[in-house]
């Protein structure tokens, strides 16, 4: 029973992070995180965790690691970025309506210090350590894996909202405005039932990005074991800093005239400032 109250500590510190960063003050993302990865590290030393146990180790083996992976990320969205089909994944309202200056600010500080940060010291990090106590390891794993998925909830609700060509093809229909899709997946309803953006869409993609966050959860745990966190690190930061990129290039080769960003004033920042779940 000496467990429970450190774990449970542990979540209730992850939860108001979450809401803190998501609906709160997004802006301040960089100082919660960070007050927030304190708070959970002191936790798990108390709890008698050695730094090792906590991830903090294979440095070189994590940094070549992660570096390829991250040099694999970049490959795919410029790939994706250049092929017109899929440019408009990448148009998100979230990129789109920032100045240059708030685009880096994202890229350099959001993403890194707001997110990646926190995340991966507490869900590959400090979750499964305490966890382990209570658990097996396997049971452990996925049970940190599963709450990384649902730490994802609010920010897959802003990205429907941000970048409806997702929102669309979560509904089974195209990307692209106006284009039939070529076959919907089977149980999804048609274009012509399911507005776009729609409530619908919104369920699908949400429940799409818990589920696949959480899968995402247990790769970077393996990653994490084999190369330390700074492996699962730089994968996950590529994959978001990188997404900012995309979207600017997105948008470039598109002359700026995305469908879905008329009507916004050039350089206007986003109502969401919060950095690519």
């Amino acid at each position: 029973m000496s467990s429970v109250h450190p774990l449970v500590s542990c979540v209730a510190v992850l939860a108001a992070a979450n809401v803190l960063n998501n609906r709160v003050a997004r802006r301040w993302a960089p100082v919660t995180s960070a007050a927030a990865t304190g708070a959970l590290l002191i936790i798990a030393r108390r709890e008698g965790h050695a730094w090792p146990d906590l991830g903090f180790r294979r440095a070189r083996r994590g940094a070549l690691a992660g570096g390829a992976l991250a040099a694999g990320v970049a490959a795919v969205y410029t790939a994706g970025v250049a092929w017109p089909r899929t440019r408009p994944l990448f148009h998100d309202e979230r990129a789109l309506a920032l100045s240059p200056a708030r685009l880096l600010e994202e890229a350099l500080v959001q993403v890194p210090f707001g997110t990646v940060l926190l995340e991966e010291v507490g869900f590959r990090g400090v979750l499964p350590a305490l966890l382990g106590r209570v658990f097996p390891a396997r049971t452990a794993v996925a049970a940190s894996a599963v709450s990384f998925g649902l730490w994802h909830v609010l920010p897959a609700v802003d990205m429907a909202r941000a970048n409806p060509a997702l929102s669309r093809l979560a509904s089974g229909e195209s990307p692209v405005p106006g284009s039939v899709p070529d076959a919907p997946p089977s149980g999804t309803a048609s274009v012509a039932a399911v507005p776009a953006g729609g409530g619908g869409g919104t369920a699908r993609l949400v429940a799409g990005t818990v589920v696949s966050t959480a899968l995402a959860g247990v790769v970077f745990h393996e990653l994490r074991r084999r190369g330390g966190l700074l492996a699962p690190s730089l994968l996950h930061l590529s994959t978001n800093s990188f997404g900012y990129a995309a979207a600017w290039a997105a948008r470039r080769i598109g002359d700026g005239r995305h469908p879905y960003a008329r009507g916004r004033a050039a350089g206007q920042e986003s109502a969401d400032g919060s950095a690519m779940p």
